[in-house]
């Protein structure tokens, strides 16, 4: 990431109330992939006058100006992570729900030569791996 979330709502000329930058700071130190839930708990210690809705309405708000990506990893939350960061790639641990990011090089190439046989210039993908792990 280049830019905070907060400069970046700044800068999309987004109305950052008290509330919202708390929100904002929340979600910038975050290292998970945090839910609405999980960004409530977070953000209400920070400052209790924070309701659930407007977390929600926050992320909405967020996502639909590009801020934050949303993801659904198939547990029925929708989850959050900075749309600036760097291109990585999610395994998923369908025991535990843990969120795994990688990049892996040999992955992108193949998807560059997938796209180019079928024609097509790759623009974007979204690649998310689900698994659970292999006992010994």
């Amino acid at each position: 990431m280049t830019e905070t979330i907060i400069a970046r709502c700044e800068r999309s000329g987004l109305r950052l109330t008290d509330q919202r930058r708390v929100i904002a700071a929340v979600l910038q130190e975050a290292v998970d992939h945090p839910d609405v839930e999980e960004l409530y708990t977070r953000a209400s210690s920070i400052d209790p006058r924070i309701s659930i809705a407007t977390v929600y309405r926050t992320v909405k708000l967020f996502e639909e100006a590009g801020i934050l990506e949303k993801h659904e990893f198939g547990d029925g939350r929708a989850r959050y992570e900075s749309a600036d960061r760097d291109h990585h790639d999610h395994l998923i641990d369908m025991n535990s729900g843990e969120v795994i990011e990688f990049c892996d090089p040999e992955i992108e190439a193949l998807q560059e030569k997938i796209a180019k046989k079928l024609g097509y210039e790759l623009k974007g993908h979204r690649l998310e791996l689900y698994g659970v792990p292999i006992r010994k």
